[in-house]
């Protein structure tokens, strides 16, 4: 339907047509600047000092955006120092405070392309793509600022208080845990125990497996656990992964702001078999783990023999397939928790094969694109002391030792020939040759490491349980200075 021509017009009906076109598209086209370049339609037809306001704020972004853009291309560690809560907290507000800021400009666009001027149907569309642009901008600001909220209360429900934020003989020593406790049950008989010996400077890592059936055992000297243990953890029945009852079963012992007496005391079992001083400690409930690879996507493991997936009477009972897989976070708890047509020692080894698979293929770009879906994941699994300011240092530290190869001990036969009577002495020695040996200063290998599947078991058997080796003559994943080739 043509323009009804106002009294008195001079203009013919054609070209009033033409003159509602070009307002439409003036309309339209303001609109279109404001979302590609937010305050150009005020500083070309509306309020210039709004318009240089709202440019000046995007040009600092972008130039900010860019500069770190450049920094993480040279250092791809570089963007997680911005994990911290304070910078989290900045960040949602700033989306917030952008989202509103964006729409408004947005509506001020459609407010300067004078909707009452043009004709009805193009009134309308002018409106329902404002409509469309506003609620697009702002909801998706506001969606990345709840995101944002989401991984700073994941951030600090993971974190806790205390650990050593200092280097020890320039080394972070990290005890990690794993084990089927549930919601207010952490420490209770970890699964698997493991100190992560990482090299401050290059990330250098050595991953030390202690068996959870070790016993009488030193403490760290000194400590609340050695004084009651002075000859060593020589309780009936009492072994490495009972330390944390025992503990919870005697919490006056320990100081009142302990955050968890079990890890505590455990903590200074490790000390005391290692000799190392522990920096941090981290707990992985076992449901936690599998959410963890799910939100990453998978892990590609060698599945060397067929691994039990539940133990027989099991719904699901049935087995992993052999050859290079991508296992979900499901499969690949069981290929990490396993004992069944196993052992304890094939089982640690396997574990050791899962912690490098994540450390070599979880990617930097993988954690920032999937950083929600991984925080979701780790809410409530993961209980540490690690402080959140903390993990801005910790995570380019780790980047890093994505580069390195990792060498693995495991104080387990044959190299510790009874775990139940360990010689103390024998193990710090042994821990201290291997931190020296990945440093380098026991000479750098030669080529990959040696194997312990050269040497067969009496049998005959080069591996057992899915693990190259066997438990007579060791598992090569347990003790290799370059974990990838042992796994």
């Amino acid at each position: 339907m043509p323009p009804v021509l106002p009294p008195g017009s001079h203009l013919s009906s054609r070209e009033h047509e033409r003159a509602a076109r070009i307002r439409f598209r003036r309309a339209i086209t303001l609109m279109v600047m404001t979302l590609v370049l937010p305050g150009s339609a005020q500083l070309v037809a509306g309020n210039r000092k709004v318009g240089r306001i709202a440019l000046r704020v995007v040009i600092l972004l972008a130039g900010f955006g860019l500069l770190v853009g450049l920094i993480t291309l040279a250092w791809s560690g570089f963007v997680f120092l911005f994990i911290q809560p304070w910078v989290l907290g900045l960040l949602r507000l700033g989306l917030i405070a952008g989202a509103i800021g964006w729409f408004l400009l947005l509506v001020d666009a459609w407010r300067l392309g004078q909707p009452l001027t043009l004709i009805k149907n193009h009134r309308l569309a002018m409106t329902g793509l404002n409509a469309v642009l506003t609620f697009a901008v702002a909801g998706s600001l506001l969606f990345g600022a709840h995101l944002v909220g989401a991984s700073r209360v994941a951030l600090l429900a993971a974190s806790g208080h205390g650990g050593d934020g200092s280097a020890n003989d320039g080394r972070y020593n990290v005890l990690l845990l794993g084990g089927d406790s549930g919601a207010g049950r952490w420490g209770l008989r970890p699964d698997s125990l493991q100190v992560a010996s990482v090299d401050a400077e290059t990330g250098r890592t050595v991953l030390i497996g202690l068996p959870r059936n070790m016993a009488n055992f030193d403490f760290a000297p000194g400590s609340v656990m050695d004084e009651q243990f002075p000859d060593g953890f020589d309780c009936e029945g009492c072994y490495l992964n009972g330390v944390a009852t025992w503990a919870g079963d005697h919490k006056t012992l320990f100081p009142e702001d302990s955050q968890d007496v079990g890890v505590d005391a455990t903590v200074m079992a490790v000390e005391g078999i290692t000799g190392l001083k522990i920096n941090y400690w981290a707990m992985v409930n076992l449901q936690g783990f599998k959410d963890v690879v799910n939100a990453v996507g998978g892990v590609k493991l060698h599945v060397r023999e067929p691994i039990p997936v539940g133990i027989p009477g099991d719904s699901f009972y049935t087995h992993l397939k052999p050859g290079y897989r991508k296992l979900n976070g499901f499969e690949a708890l069981w290929y990490a928790r396993a004992r069944h047509d196993s052992d304890d020692y094939s089982r640690m080894a396997r574990q050791k094969c899962v912690v490098n698979a994540l450390a070599q293929q979880v990617s930097p770009t993988t954690i920032v694109r999937k950083f929600g879906a991984i925080s979701k994941a780790t809410s409530g699994m993961i209980e540490t002391n690690v402080p959140a300011g903390d993990f801005g240092k910790l995570v380019p530290l780790a980047m890093k030792a994505r580069s390195q190869r990792i060498s693995t001990l495991s104080l387990v036969p044959p190299l510790v020939r009874d775990t139940a009577n360990p010689d103390m002495d024998f193990i710090h020695d042994k821990v201290e040759r291997a931190i020296d040996k990945a440093e380098g200063k026991a000479g750098k290998p030669r080529g990959k490491a040696v194997l312990p599947s050269a040497s067969k078991a009496p049998n005959g058997e080069t591996q057992r349980g899915g693990s190259i080796g066997t438990r007579e003559a060791g598992y090569a994943a347990n003790e290799s200075t370059d974990l990838s080739s042992a796994c």
